[in-house]
């Protein structure tokens, strides 16, 4: 029977040619590699094997190996070959300077900053010499933040020459591109490195804050000691419990200023004060009764300055010195509340015994306050400009948009069409004006007289219109209450002054005569006997001329 050389068992089933003493099980290697040539490996010395072929050496003999060297007989040994080159992108790779800094950028037109900080990181890369700066972003600036200039190679000056690790330090300022970046601190891996080469860093500088930054942060809260004033005690014991005066609001200093009465009540329960109007039935006010609102009155408050602009009316809590209480209400007094004056003439029954009870005032007088008529004051017009009519200018002063003036239109249907004419001589010491003969016309239905020349011929002076429809004051009467001409003053003979020119009446139609004759109760009877002599010297003229033409005709 075979037997397992290795465990002296013999070939059978069931029997297993493993080596329970092996420990190691890993695949052996059969070759060595000697001056880069690859060499059968020894054996080792085993079981059977002879001694004398293994390698065995004494630890005497390795001491002397090691300290042993040998010398060729053709000379010394070689030198022992230089080290391997190492590049820089693979010694310096991932190695970086990093500087912490800031620039100061100059801020123009803005009267809350003349500049501004802005921290940035400058990162220095040993590999390429390269240089980024980074700004660290913050959220809602409104400026571009992040890489302000890429990685790259920055210009040291107009020679070619860029900046190396060697040219930068603490405390000092690095130019690229026109910007100044002020170099404050950085980080202990940087210290290590320029301390090692040699470079003497200065010391390192705080970043300055940003002023306007500073100015828009947020004060610290401050607190402020509660009173010892018991709010929940003032309630409980003063609820619905209110002081009424009665006072009058007067403002009779302003336009169309009145006397009001009202009512001004002070609440004990918060120290507030309501004021309310006194309504008297058909008074013709809308029905508001609340003139003020129920709230607290400051009586003296911090003033800010004279140049300090005031336009609202709200005022914090924190300007107000001193709210008024009811020591600073006193019957028969005058009080002002925002901005008006109010005469306290009395007050009810639980105003008086409060009073009494908590101030000890006893003395309240009601003044008597019995209203007086006003006097109705007269409204005068201001003085007439002399442009358009006077019933046109007195329109504006009695409606703000001005309507034109009432006709009397029963006036005007009766004396359609009825219109006055007389002649008239220009009485002008002007000899050219001599022998000038006019027509003028009076309107019935408005009062406006119209002058006509007839032009004659060969007389020099241009005919036509002599003056538009108007109305013609008398001379010597008022501008603010002009009289006017009319049918009565226009008598033969009379002088009639238009503007400065006289014309003498020297007759008239006969119409004048029969209208005047139908209204002769308003009309003067020196008037009339005129305009009948005229009409009887123009019969006896017309007589007259017939005679002769008769007797000439024989």
């Amino acid at each position: 029977m075979a037997l397992n050389p290795a465990q002296g068992l013999p070939f059978l089933p069931g029997n297993t040619f493993r080596d329970p003493t092996k420990s190691s099980f890993h695949r052996s290697q059969t070759l060595d590699y000697k001056n880069g040539y690859a060499l059968p490996r020894r054996p080792r010395v085993g079981i059977g094997q002879d001694p004398l072929l293994s390698n065995q050496i004494s630890q005497s003999e390795l001491n002397q190996l090691a300290t042993l060297y040998p010398t060729l007989i053709y000379g010394q040994s070689r030198p022992s070959p230089p080290v391997d080159f190492i590049p820089a992108h693979v010694a310096f790779d991932k190695k970086v300077l990093r500087f912490n800094g800031y620039i100061k950028q100059e801020v123009v037109g803005s009267p809350d900053e003349d500049y501004r900080v802005r921290p940035v990181v400058i990162c220095y890369y040993l590999e390429d010499d390269s240089i980024a700066v980074m700004e660290p972003v913050v959220e809602n600036s409104g400026i571009p933040q992040g890489k302000l200039i890429k990685r790259q190679q920055l210009p040291k000056n107009d020679h070619g020459e860029h900046y190396h690790w060697k040219d930068l330090n603490l405390g000092i300022d690095l130019c690229v591109y026109g910007t100044a970046y002020r170099l404050a601190h950085c980080d202990s891996y940087t210290q290590e490195f320029l301390e090692s080469q040699g470079v003497v860093l200065n010391e390192p500088e705080d970043i300055p804050s940003d002023p306007y930054i500073e100015r828009r942060a947020q004060p610290l809260r401050s607190y402020i000691t509660p009173s010892d004033f018991d709010r929940l005690k003032q309630f409980l014991t003063m609820d619905r419990k209110v002081l009424r005066f009665y006072a009058l609001w007067d403002h009779t200093d302003a336009l169309y200023g009145e006397t009001r009465p009202v009512t001004i009540q002070y609440y004990l329960v918060d120290d507030s004060v309501e004021i309310r109007e006194v309504h008297e039935p058909n008074n013709g006010r809308d029905p508001f009764p609340v003139l003020l609102r129920r709230q607290r009155l400051p009586k003296q408050t911090r003033t800010s300055g004279d140049s300090f602009p005031t336009s609202v009316l709200e005022i914090s809590d924190k300007e107000v010195e001193e709210y008024l209480s009811p020591k600073d209400f006193r019957v028969g007094e005058t009080i002002t509340i925002m901005g008006r004056r109010f005469l306290l003439y009395n007050c009810d029954e639980f105003t008086r015994s409060y009073y009494k009870e908590h101030l000890g005032v006893t003395d309240f007088k009601p003044v008597d306050v019995n209203m007086k008529e006003s006097v109705e004051k007269k409204k005068e017009f201001p003085p007439y400009n002399g442009f358009g009519s006077l019933e046109d200018s007195v329109q504006n002063c009695l409606s703000l948009i001005p309507e034109p003036p009432k006709k009397d239109l029963i006036k005007m249907l009766e004396n359609d069409h009825k219109v006055l004419r007389y002649e008239a001589r220009l009485n002008s010491q002007n000899p050219q004006d001599n022998g000038r003969r006019f027509i003028l016309s009076y309107f019935l239905s408005n009062d406006m007289i119209s002058i006509f020349e007839p032009p004659v011929r060969n007389s020099g002076m241009i005919g036509g219109k002599f003056l538009e429809k108007t109305r013609i004051p008398k001379p010597g009467s008022t501008v603010d209450n002009p009289q006017y001409y009319g049918p009565e003053d226009f008598a033969i003979g009379s002088t009639v002054e238009v503007f400065r020119h006289r014309f003498k009446l020297t007759d008239a139609d006969k119409y004048v005569l029969k209208y005047l004759e139908t209204i002769a109760d308003r009309i003067p009877e020196d008037t009339l006997n005129s305009l009948r002599q005229r009409s009887k010297d123009t019969l006896q003229l017309q007589e007259h001329s017939n005679q002769l033409g008769e007797a000439q005709s024989l």
